[in-house]
């Protein structure tokens, strides 16, 4: 069970990243959020000679980028003090943006979702990561092999015809992101009890597989939580009356709070503020794309939380002979998917709005 133990809500932070940078193309185009001085144009000589044309200034890197996109956000489950240990996809979030980068749609796969694995037959999703980072004998496993397995394997489930950029974060730049924000305010729906925290954020002792001793509690209302608290309430899952997939509701939540709090911290309008936050995240987050995260940034700047709809996909436990062997989408859920893929996402929630997160 070890592999189920980190199960993330970081991967808010790696949208912040992706989406929050209107400050890093602005601080690119003004030189660091100094206005340029205007060019000094001398006095023609003489009546012969033309009056100079006027420059156009170069476009914005990603100004080009017009949409669909689709992006993949990981948080994998790493444990850096464990020699060898191979990182497993523990959350794993899509956005789409619709063309014209106004309008998109943030959704969950289960971590414990059943797909084909190319080379490896059918396994948990999350484990397309492990067993992509396996590598030579006596070599720390690769995230970024991990990664590749794991892409082409959400692209041979969803029909998704390409993923144009993935990033991969690990559970502490949870804590520091939300640190560095000053904390994030969050509505809770429902109330989650820790299996891992204390009410102080200490760890609840180990003993005879389970946690002991008192619990951190988060009730439902609008709340402040700092970084423990952040990565401690999104990773739960024991004792929901829906488990997995509360979770991921919740992780989704994260990531709009996440949003919101950037955007009154003023990140999009402050260059330095952005970079003092992104630089909080530290080796905590790999990037992997065709484009920068800068480019990305700059084409995504006018895409805040309120366009940005929250989708949860149903599934359920499929076994055989009693044994657990993973999760399936229902037909309504695997059907969100096949819109996206087609371009109908649109139609497709009008026609299932309960599919939509409250």
């Amino acid at each position: 069970m070890r592999n189920k133990r980190m199960g993330l809500g970081i991967v808010g932070a790696v949208v912040l990243v992706l989406l929050a940078g209107g400050g890093i193309a602005w601080a690119v185009r003004s030189g660091g959020g100094k206005p340029a001085a205007a060019p000094r144009i001398p006095a023609a000589p003489s009546a012969t000679f033309a009056e100079p044309a006027p420059t156009t200034p170069p476009p914005s890197p990603g100004a080009d980028i017009t949409g669909p996109l689709d992006l993949m956000i990981v948080g994998v489950d790493t444990r850096v003090s464990i020699p060898g240990w191979e990182p497993h996809a523990d959350a794993i979030m899509l956005l789409h943006v619709e063309p014209g980068l106004q309008k998109a749609y943030l959704y969950s796969l289960p971590r414990d979702l059943r797909v084909p694995t190319p080379g490896s037959g059918t396994h948990k999703i999350t484990e397309a990561m492990s067993r992509g980072s396996r590598v030579g004998e006596g070599e720390e496993p690769s995230v970024q092999k991990g990664y590749e397995l794991l892409r082409k394997a959400v692209v041979a489930y969803t029909g998704i015809k390409q993923l144009q950029a993935g990033a991969v974060l690990n559970f502490g730049g949870l804590a520091r992101l939300t640190d560095a924000l000053g904390g994030v305010d969050l509505v809770i729906d429902q109330t989650v009890k820790s299996r891992h925290r204390k009410p102080d954020g200490s760890m609840r002792p180990l003993s005879g597989g389970d946690y002991r001793g008192p619990q951190a509690v988060y009730l439902p209302g609008k709340r402040h939580l700092v970084g423990w608290q952040a990565i401690d309430y999104a990773r739960q899952r024991y004792g929901l009356p829906n488990g997995d997939y509360d979770r991921q509701r919740h992780q989704r939540q994260l990531v709009t709070a996440l949003l919101n709090k950037a955007l009154d911290e003023g990140l999009g309008d402050s260059p330095d503020k952005l970079d003092s936050v992104l630089k909080a995240l530290g080796d905590t987050f790999v990037y992997l794309g065709g484009r920068t995260p800068l480019e990305y940034a700059y084409a995504l700047r006018n895409l805040t939380p309120d366009k940005i709809t929250r989708v949860s996909l149903p599934g359920r436990g499929v076994g055989s002979g009693g044994d657990y062997l993973g999760e399936q989408l229902t037909a309504e859920g695997k059907g969100f998917i096949k819109a996206v893929a087609q371009g109908k996402a649109a139609a497709y929630l009008a026609a299932h709005p309960k599919l939509v997160d409250k």
